[in-house]
């Protein structure tokens, strides 16, 4: 019963920086978590977060370069990336679900996805 939409994605030089948001449409709070899905690879875990914004948790190749929060006031959860580097190249989707988790199976709605391109 949301609609998820991310938007933020681009093209970008090893080492910089790219901010993703993810906008979601309905009355309900969601945990959130962003995944990725590079070509002929599985869709992988990248961070979530709880309704509040109070608890978070991150796969190991981004702990300390990437931030995940989110402002309720807007329905809207972000992605901050930096020190990107060839690697984390791949779509980005966002997903809601009712806790933090890194199974994907456990967000029941997810966004189309916004296309991160690190070249180097």
């Amino acid at each position: 019963q949301v609609q998820l939409v991310e938007s933020g994605g681009g093209l970008v030089q090893a080492g910089g920086s790219l901010r993703l948001s993810c906008a979601a449409s309905g009355r309900t709070l969601y945990a959130m978590g962003w995944f990725r899905q590079a070509p002929g690879k599985e869709r992988e875990f990248v961070a979530t977060i709880n309704r509040s914004g109070g608890v978070t948790s991150y796969t190991d190749s981004v702990k300390g370069r990437f931030t995940i929060s989110r402002d309720n006031a807007k329905n809207t959860v972000y992605l901050q990336m930096n020190s990107l580097n060839s690697e984390d190249t791949a779509v980005y989707y966002c997903a809601a679900g009712s806790s933090v988790t890194a199974y994907s199976g456990q967000y029941a709605y997810w966004g189309q996805g916004t296309q991160v391109t690190v070249s180097s």
